[in-house]
């Protein structure tokens, strides 16, 4: 089973569903140009959790409650689309009102951050779908690939919007509270359309 194309699907799999984590990981360096460190990395690495959280709660539901999941897939566009609606208005609120100065403070904290993970990942419960004839030992690998695809491209959104970030000066919090809009209305969209 653990073959050259198992990992490259996992690979490309965990790719695909990072694409939102990456965007919003671009708008959270975007709003703090000078993020510590220790911070990136704890941004990277929740997003990598629940990227690989939110499959294997997939994979759990299609062996126990397929009937339940398939219901409550349909909310979840709209989930994502008012969690990210909210935090990026709050900071778009944030930057108007000046409450930050620069990038200097703390602009996302652990309950806005855990909000973030949990509304760029919920859509991939539904990959537990794909990966339903993986054996327990499958599904738990191909989490573990797609975490650390989502890490390294999250690490990578942040150090790019921490550079931008810091030529944007107090604007950014805006524009990073604007991105996190349109990717909440993309993924209502998307969810809409089917695609």
């Amino acid at each position: 089973m653990f073959d050259f194309v198992f990992f490259l699907n996992s690979a490309l799999l965990g790719a695909a569903l990072a694409m939102d984590a990456f965007s919003v990981s671009l708008s959270n360096g975007l709003a703090e140009p000078k993020m510590k460190k220790g911070k990136t990395f704890l941004i990277a690495g929740t997003f990598a959790f629940f990227q690989a959280l939110m499959p294997l709660i997939g994979w759990t539901l299609v062996h126990t409650a397929v009937e339940a999941f398939s219901g409550f897939s349909k909310a979840i566009p709209y989930v994502a689309f008012a969690i990210l609606s909210f935090i990026g208005g709050k900071m778009i609120y944030d930057g108007i009102k000046n409450k930050t100065s620069d990038g200097e403070t703390a602009i996302l904290d652990f309950k806005s951050l855990s909000l973030q993970g949990i509304a760029t990942s919920i859509d991939a419960l539904s990959v537990g779908f794909a990966i339903s004839s993986y054996s327990v030992y499958g599904a738990l690998v191909a989490a573990l690939i797609i975490s650390a695809v989502t890490f390294i491209l999250c690490l990578a959104a942040l150090f790019v919007g921490k550079k931008i970030g810091a030529k944007l000066s107090g604007k950014a919090t805006v524009f990073g509270g604007a991105i996190l809009i349109l990717i909440g209305v993309e993924i209502l969209i998307k969810g809409i359309l089917g695609f």
